[in-house]
């Protein structure tokens, strides 16, 4: 049984099709529970069914849209065009086998907890927590990241006058947070709205941009005759692909976050796996598309370091096109796409963890239109204060990127486990590839963890204080604290007490 668990209750139903998550209730207790537990579960419901297939879709390419229209051209600073292809093509790879692991998992647990729910079944209470503070880490920090990148955004268009950002962030915070607590459904529908206008100036942009493709400029980054391996494509080595895993992520990072929304979608059995797949396969056509006309267009060396760098392959040193301005624009919505949907990530997993007793239990609190209030407004106060007190927008997503590799790994080797170890338990979808494609998902997340050591230490050893302060939370004081009817918790008890009947 879980260490340290509050109170263990019978589970009213298994965590099968008519168990907990399914349709969005959590838990009940059974007859015999405590009154006091219903009441608990009660007061921290979400709203289930508020979500078919489309919108947990439009929600998966949501978190990722705004890494097209700027920050993966950073990788050709670091690896050139070849070593950032070839990086791309590897965590494309990577984010593949995760979420056909993922669609198996979200399948067998449809809960909020979605990565620390899969963890605390396979790996403890310990990789739970791990798993879930790594996500954290990511859907907080980016979404203070891409505040400032609105609020460059704007003061660039020079929109309202703004000459300070501080005004932009508190403005994304109040505004959306005020959409998500008004309720789930509204508030995926108005991403799938803002996620639709940023994929179809994508392609708008890429129809221009092909219209001046040049091969040659591919690979116009002067060489570096001292680094091992290089030439026209590496101009940085090999080593310059390994240096360019964390920018070919952004193409691809915060899909993962799509199961979060399990127990608010419709039928998530069905809609989880479906809306994983066919979001990696919008993502992976867009960065196709995005990466090879920005770089055809102008050349390698001209985007390498812009801040826009899809209206620099429009326009170059010249004056701005039509073209060009509403790309520009068009841009401002896919950070807005990507900032909203990663505040409705964060909220759901600390919703989780809060519930479960892994953090403060009044965090998990749902308002009358079953929102999760504090979780919401909390971690925007932070994000708000971290956006406005340093405006460091790149070393925030640097941190943010750390926690997601870790969790990354950690989620890929909750697959593994959870098929040695219970080659039974009822799996309604099943990955293709079984072991071979999370192993290589585990792989590549520990390859790409490594990476971004490379890339920004300051940035990782930020992210391992942070993890530090969290794990002597846990280890002191809520690891004594848990709530064993929380869904997660009471699917991981049911496992716990199959195996000591196995054993008797």
């Amino acid at each position: 049984m879980a260490e340290g668990t509050e109170s263990r209750i019978p589970p009213a139903d298994p965590p099968g099709p008519a168990g907990p998550g399914r349709g969005g209730s959590p838990a009940v207790p059974a007859q015999g529970g405590s009154p006091d537990d219903a009441a608990y579960l009660r007061r921290r419901a979400l709203k289930g069914g508020s979500a078919g297939w489309l919108l947990l879709t439009g929600l998966g390419v949501a978190y990722v849209v705004s890494g097209d229209f700027s920050g993966w051209n950073l990788g050709l600073a670091e690896g050139g065009f070849g070593g950032l292809a070839i990086a791309t093509l590897l965590m494309g790879a990577m984010y593949a086998c995760l979420v056909f692991s993922l669609a198996e998992l979200s399948a067998i647990l449809p809960t909020a907890g979605g990565g620390y729910g899969f963890a605390r079944r396979a790996l403890g209470t310990w990789g739970g927590f791990l798993t879930g503070t790594a996500i954290l880490i990511e859907y907080i920090l980016a979404p203070a990241a891409i505040s400032i990148f609105i609020g460059d955004y704007i003061e660039s268009l020079n929109l309202f006058g703004l000459e300070a950002g501080w005004p932009v962030y508190l403005a994304c915070f109040a505004v959306f947070i005020g959409i998500h607590l008004w309720g789930v459904g509204e508030a995926l529908r108005f991403s799938l709205v803002v996620t639709a206008i940023a994929v179809a100036a994508l392609l708008i942009f890429a129809v221009g941009a092909f219209t001046e493709f040049d091969s040659g400029g591919l690979n116009d980054i002067p060489v570096q005759e001292d680094a091992f391996g290089s030439n026209s494509w590496l101009p940085y080595g090999l080593l310059g692909i390994w240096a360019a895993f964390p920018f070919g992520m952004w193409f691809f990072l915060g899909v993962e976050g799509v199961p979060l929304a399990a127990e608010e979608a419709k039928d998530p059995v069905r809609s989880m796996p479906k809306a994983l797949s066919i979001s990696m396969g919008v993502l992976v056509l867009l960065a196709l598309i995005t990466f090879f006309a920005a770089t055809g267009a102008r050349g390698s060396a001209a985007v390498q370091e812009a801040g826009n760098p899809l209206v620099v392959a429009l326009q170059g040193d010249g004056d701005p096109t039509a073209l060009s301005r509403f790309v520009n624009y068009a841009g401002l919505a896919g950070l807005v796409a990507s900032f909203f949907s990663l505040i409705y990530a964060g909220s759901r997993q600390l919703f989780a963890l809060s519930r479960a007793g892994y953090l403060p239990r009044f965090l998990s609190l749902t308002s009358s239109r079953k929102a999760p209030y504090l979780g919401l407004l909390i971690p925007g106060a932070i994000g708000f204060a971290l956006a406005a007190g340093s405006g460091n927008g790149g070393r925030m997503l640097n941190v943010a990127v750390f926690g997601a590799t870790i969790s990354y790994a950690l989620m890929a080797l909750s697959h593994l486990v959870l098929r040695r170890r219970e080659p039974g338990l009822h799996r309604p979808y099943r990955t293709p590839g079984g072991m071979l494609t999370s192993g290589v998902a585990f792989v590549l997340a520990l390859s790409a963890l490594v990476a971004t050591f490379l890339v920004d230490k300051d940035a990782a050893f930020i992210a391992l204080g942070v993890y530090v302060v969290a794990l002597a939370y846990f280890a002191f004081y809520s690891r004594h604290r848990l709530v064993a009817a929380a869904p997660e918790e009471e699917f991981a008890a049911l496992a716990e007490a199959e195996a000591e009947l196995e054993r008797d």
